[in-house]
């Protein structure tokens, strides 16, 4: 199979890339990423777990999933570091995968329906397979970068207020969510530069189509044609002039 044609690995990262941006997508909005556990020696009175997400704060019982009361201006009123820095960093890691995501459809677009022969004339163009899908890479590895980084900050986070205001709070699920969401972004580029470097030719320019050097008209095999032409069956008689002494 051709690096014209599209790849199981370009496929499977276009997946990849999808499937990491909806997980992203899922821990920004899920209201899991801290537990601050409220105690009570009251007996007549029951513990209570309040779940801190990014744009709303929920209050339930112990042991039990049904909130009892939902902040929803929490996302305003946010006092904690990490919080406030993730409120920033995941949205914009999601549109800077999301431009990946787009470029790298672009890149199978254009090896599926773009002929074998390439155009004279759209050699240097910038939009072609190769260059999409390295800068696809490139922001599928900063789009991790920036939703990794405080997400295990937020890990770390708890320590700080744990010393703070004592051992009540603790992470949860959303910062696993985030994290394997970021490292399938990074396998997405992964899978993308692997492709890039086994079909790119190199050293030619990094955002050069595929092909390292612009087809010769002498490369092309006229076909070859089984009967004669017509013109070839006509024959012209030139008359000789002598002169006789």
């Amino acid at each position: 199979m051709g690096c014209q044609e599209v790849h199981a690995v370009t496929l499977f990262a276009f997946v990849c890339g999808t499937a990491s941006i909806s997980g992203l997508f899922a821990a920004t909005l899920l209201p899991q990423w801290r537990q601050m556990k409220l105690y009570t020696y009251n007996r007549n009175e029951k513990n209570l777990t309040v779940s801190i997400g990014l744009w709303v704060k929920c209050t339930r019982l112990e042991w039990s999933r049904e909130c009892m009361m939902y902040d929803m201006e929490w996302y305003a009123s946010v006092d904690q570091l990490d919080i406030r820095v993730l409120q920033f960093a995941l949205p914009f890691s999601i549109l800077t995968a999301a431009s990946a995501l787009i470029l790298c459809l672009t890149g199978i677009c254009n090896t599926t329906f773009t002929s074998g022969v390439p155009n004279l004339k759209l050699v240097k163009c910038l939009v072609n397979s190769s260059g999409c899908h390295l800068v696809a890479g490139l922001l599928y590895i900063l789009a991790g970068i920036m939703s990794i980084m405080p997400s295990i900050w937020s890990v770390f986070y708890n320590s700080v207020l744990n010393t703070k205001y004592g051992p009540y709070f603790t992470y949860d699920i959303a910062v696993f969510v985030a994290i394997g969401s970021s490292g399938g972004m990074f396998f997405t580029a992964v899978l993308l530069f692997l492709w890039y470097c086994a079909c790119k030719s190199l050293p030619s320019p990094f955002w050069q189509p595929l092909y390292s050097h612009v087809p010769s008209m002498h490369s092309y095999v006229p076909p070859s044609y089984q009967s004669r032409s017509r013109m070839s069956a006509i024959e012209i008689d030139i008359p000789v002039v002598t002169h006789t002494a």
